[in-house]
């Protein structure tokens, strides 16, 4: 199994080897650096079976200067980055930084095509309004490849998502007995577009909910993606598993 969404360094030391003794049990990790304070440190635990993305989180757009756009590309040209990000739009918690989320996306999106990157995004509102935005930017700029984090089910944005062949990224959310319709979202999307992760240590899936997320229990969002989708889970573990290799090109 593969956990294409990660923040290993969020975690705490204790809960950082409480992860490491399982990641024999996981093909890949894809651990994100969200900001230049961060970068460093998630490319030092990028070994092994883990693997990096570096990016400027929306709600950090504000800090894009010439200077961290220079950083940011000399550290997306490190061997073991495999995506830039996590970009996107968040009217969540930063509304009022819209222009710069917009910036910073824009760089980033360049960035991963000049690289041949994968570019992966974060989007998330309180009425769908970064939703709809995100959908329209996917249209107008079609990235060659493109992963949806945490996909929540939003009508445009799955619409826009398969219109540029993006990957939908399923977290602990579709665990959660009020998310239904996400289930159906990941009931019809593509086989070939599907991934899992687990955002760790955010959005833990049941049962592990109310508690820090771990890269291993992505296998609980990949059982209920099995049950969904009517395979067995074994099926499920190696379709996700070749998704994530043909996206992010591990080898």
């Amino acid at each position: 199994m593969t956990d294409t969404h990660a923040h290993l360094d969020f975690l705490e030391e204790a809960e950082l080897e409480d992860a490491k003794a399982h990641f024999p049990e996981l093909r890949a990790i894809l651990t994100l650096g969200v900001d230049p304070t961060r970068w460093e440190r998630t490319l030092a635990l990028a070994q092994e079976n883990v693997y990096a993305a570096v990016g400027l989180h929306p709600t950090s757009a504000h800090l894009l200067s010439p200077e961290v756009e220079e950083a940011l590309r000399y550290y997306a040209c490190h061997p073991r980055v495999r995506a830039v990000g996590e970009s996107g739009l968040d009217y969540y918690w930063t509304p009022e930084t819209k222009p710069a989320q917009l910036k910073a996306l824009e760089f980033q999106a360049t960035l991963a095509e000049e690289l041949g990157l994968p570019l992966v995004l974060h989007v998330r509102s309180k009425d769908g309004q970064a939703e709809e935005d995100l959908a329209a930017w996917l249209l107008a700029h079609r990235p060659k490849r493109v992963v949806l984090h945490a996909f929540g089910g939003h009508p445009a944005l799955e619409a826009a998502g398969l219109e540029v062949g993006a990957y939908f990224s399923f977290a602990g959310p579709l665990t959660y007995k009020k998310n239904q319709a996400l289930r159906e979202a990941a009931q019809r999307l593509p086989l070939h577009k599907l991934l899992v992760e687990t955002d760790t240590p955010f959005l833990p899936p049941e049962p592990h909910r109310g508690k820090r997320n771990l890269p291993h229990y992505v296998r609980h969002t990949l059982n209920r993606l099995a049950e969904v989708r009517g395979v067995a889970l074994e099926e499920m573990e190696s379709i996700t598993d070749q998704n994530a290799e043909t996206c992010f090109r591990w080898t």
